[in-house]
């Protein structure tokens, strides 16, 4: 019985699902009245992994409004697996997304013109309200929560 228990919650463990730029741009830039809060990260990034638990918070705290957070991994697309053992481990809810792109001198201006290419980074869009902010930067709870609210309006 627990082994059939354990094999039924890992096999609905969330995983990051794979993508190419161009899936991105779909992903942030839907027409309608959501708030996207989207997070570049990689699991070897000390402050990315230290803010990481803000977003989760975020997204639980929003999980009945119209705020979407989504967790753009730049992960290396061979490091997949353990990536996804992190999900796993850290109980991680948000939508989490591989970038499968490896020059990122191609996409990263289509992103923001500003962005140095360093991560964390967080782009917070809501496209029916025409607001759009990139922060290049790791966030504090408080911050973050200050940044979304701004994106929703409030």
């Amino acid at each position: 019985m627990i082994i059939c228990c354990l094999l039924i919650s890992v096999s609905f463990a969330q995983q990051a699902t794979l993508i190419k730029f161009n899936d991105f741009e779909k992903l942030s830039s839907k027409q309608n009245d959501t708030t996207y809060v989207i997070n570049f990260w990689a699991t070897w990034c000390k402050p990315c992994v230290t803010e990481l638990p803000h977003f989760e918070e975020v997204n639980k705290k929003y999980a009945s409004e119209k705020v979407k957070v989504l967790l753009i991994s730049l992960d290396f697309k061979k490091q997949i697996e353990g990536l996804n053992n992190y999900i796993t481990t850290k109980k991680i809810q948000s939508d989490v997304y591989l970038l499968d792109e490896i020059n990122y001198n191609k996409w990263i201006d289509k992103v923001d013109s500003t962005w140095s290419g360093a991560i964390p980074v967080t782009l917070i869009v809501n496209h029916e309200k025409k607001y759009r902010r990139f922060y290049e930067k790791d966030f504090t709870l408080e911050e973050l929560e200050k940044a979304v609210e701004e994106g929703r309006g409030n």
